[in-house]
């Protein structure tokens, strides 16, 4: 288990997304690096910077699509899970199922203030104004694992990069701790330019 809080830093302004996630202490416990320039998302998140010690990967089904599953596999490449879209029921409140490795769905990932999502993207197309806005449009996710609220995410005000923070809810194993994770850091990839 790590040591909560934790937090996330997204490079913005980088040809390929960056991720550092840290715990409470400042203890790097994951990095993700994205592809640039690819069709079909493909992660890969490392507990280093360096880039030498691969945790898992996380691959799409389809090519761009609302409603696409990223499937998630440790450094094996046996599958530990899946998160896959809502489609249709995102375009109001965004939504994303948490799989485990048979594909049964064992959690959700649900923004928790759907009006926050309609003033980013009203203001957030305004030149200057948008940037500015980001400081303060900051929108909120509760991870439910097996009916019960287990991790929260928030964004934090910030300019230049975008920083989260996780709150843990709930107590769960390790490697579920790792399938939430994963998770919360493709919809955070997926969603990234608006929060």
């Amino acid at each position: 288990m790590h040591s909560y809080p934790l937090s996330l830093s997204f490079k913005m302004i980088a040809i390929s997304p960056q991720v550092r996630v840290a715990d409470s202490t400042g203890r790097l416990i994951m990095y993700v690096r994205q592809k640039a320039f690819k069709l079909r998302e493909d992660v890969t998140v490392y507990s280093d910077e360096q880039q030498r010690f691969e945790l898992l990967r996380i691959k799409a089904d389809r090519i761009i699509d609302v409603s696409a599953t990223y499937t998630i596999r440790d450094r094996s490449d046996q599958v530990v899970g899946a998160v896959r879209g809502q489609g249709i029921r995102s375009l109001w409140r965004r939504s994303f199922a948490i799989l485990d490795s048979a594909g049964q769905e064992i959690g959700s990932i649900v923004e928790d203030n759907p009006w926050v999502k309609v003033v980013d993207g009203v203001v957030g197309e305004l030149p200057l104004v948008g940037w500015i806005a980001a400081m303060f449009i900051n929108p909120a996710y509760t991870v439910t694992f097996r009916g019960a609220p287990t991790l929260h995410l928030v964004k934090k005000p910030s300019f230049l990069e975008r920083h989260f923070e996780v709150q843990r809810l709930a107590d769960v194993t390790e490697s579920d701790e790792q399938l939430l994770l994963a998770s919360l850091l493709m919809m955070l990839l997926l969603v990234r330019g608006t929060g």
